[in-house]
């Protein structure tokens, strides 16, 4: 025992995180009816979605607070990575089921669900968001309030007394600090993640819809491993990979069994930190990302529409594909300000096709069915691209810094 307990402490959190996946999955086998395991699961989370939006407000304000005039940030940068990945992941997709055209099992069947009407629907949702009280914006975890405020605070503090600055930085550390102790419990809350998965669901209900479930995921996988990438590159002009699978390996392997870009955002910000980031600027662009990067969303709106149209019979010309890779796009930005995510913004894109309001939503229902997986690797790119946007802007700003005369 003591062999072991040596051995536990030596490894790194990915393969404690590794040990806690394996035995999660066991027990969820062998012992489906113990629904007590999936506790430590429940309680990961829900540590991490209490405190990730009072750390992320704490740290914007200070991060904000503390900037002086004439101070180099790269928020142009960081916002032009985020809005271009989101929508060359929606073009992947369309590309995908294009090559790969997927048709799904419609019965005719609606489900009591309400998506939003149109594009205007989400942006007033995320504005009303935006002017939410701040203290209902943190206990609600609506992350677009919660920054929309902290940026408002933070710039009326930039003339406070230095004393008053340093108690918000002193507060931001200690909020870290609680976060990284929760962090440290990752293992046994991954084991109750995947207890919980494996004994109530399982993927039996996944058999019907391999193909499209291929496509989505498929596409992801291209859009972590070759679209990033390439983004990246063009940047840097050095080997993307190291950066691109450390940002998956630290940060999209988490968010995969946790499934909440909120929940991983004291992940990216301590991976940032590990980088050897600016925190005055990775502050600000993590959570931001957790909001409109949303590259994975828009692959799930492109592919599963396009499914739809495809089981209707419904001819797509390059045009209206094109407009729908937009449409996906900044439908997915907004997804974080609508109740049920990227998957109730569905509706909206097949509104494109004429698609009736009944069979939209019932892929909507299929949309539920494959975010066994689905859910998992689309918080997974997300999260990770936020990361990796981040850094790449900073080793940019870095490099150009470095180029002029």
């Amino acid at each position: 025992m003591q062999t072991l307990w040596n051995a536990w402490k030596r490894a790194g959190l990915v393969q404690r995180i590794a040990v806690g996946l394996v035995l999660g999955a066991i027990l969820g086998v062998a012992l489906p009816w113990a629904q007590v395991l999936a506790l430590p699961g429940d309680l990961f989370v829900g540590a991490l979605k209490a405190l990730a939006p009072v750390l992320v407000f704490f740290l914007v304000m200070s991060s904000l607070a503390h900037h002086r005039e004439g101070q180099r940030t790269n928020m142009k940068t960081v916002l032009l990575l985020y809005l271009l990945g989101t929508f060359l992941a929606a073009l992947s997709g369309v590309a995908a089921s294009f090559l790969f055209p997927s048709a799904l099992v419609l019965t005719g069947g609606t489900l009591d669900l309400s998506p939003p009407a149109g594009v205007g629907e989400v942006l007033r949702t995320l504005l009303m968001n935006a002017v939410s009280n701040p203290v209902a914006s943190m206990a609600e975890a609506n992350f677009i309030g919660v920054l929309v405020w902290a940026v408002i605070l933070g710039l009326a503090l930039r003339k406070a007394p230095t004393a008053v600055r340093e108690v918000l930085s002193g507060a931001a550390d200690a909020l870290s600090t609680a976060i990284g102790w929760v962090i440290r419990w990752a293992p046994l809350g991954i084991l109750g993640l995947v207890y919980g998965a494996v004994s109530s669901t399982g993927l039996k209900a996944l058999g019907t819809y391999l193909h499209v479930m291929a496509v989505l995921v498929g596409t992801m996988v291209f859009v972590a491993l070759v679209m990033n990438p390439l983004l990246v590159f063009l940047c840097i002009r050095k080997n993307p990979y190291p950066l691109v699978f450390r940002c998956l390996r630290s940060s999209g392997v988490l968010a995969f069994f946790t499934r909440s870009s909120a929940a991983n955002i004291p992940v990216n910000l301590a991976l940032c930190e590990k980088l050897g980031l600016d925190r005055d600027k990775y502050s600000v662009s993590i959570p931001l990302g957790a909001t409109i990067n949303m590259a994975g969303g828009s692959v799930t709106i492109s592919v599963l529409t396009l499914a739809a149209a495809n089981t209707l019979g419904i001819d797509v010309d390059f045009p209206t594909a094109l407009l729908l890779s937009l449409v996906a796009a900044v439908s997915a930005c907004g997804a974080s300000g609508v109740a049920g995510g990227s998957l109730l913004l569905i509706p909206m894109a097949c509104g494109l096709f004429g698609i009736p309001a009944d069979a939209a939503m019932e892929v909507v229902g299929i949309g539920f069915i494959l975010g066994v997986v689905q859910d998992s690797c689309e918080t997974a790119l997300n999260s990770s691209s936020d990361v990796l946007f981040t850094a790449t802007a900073e080793f940019y700003s870095r490099r150009k810094g470095r180029e002029a005369p």
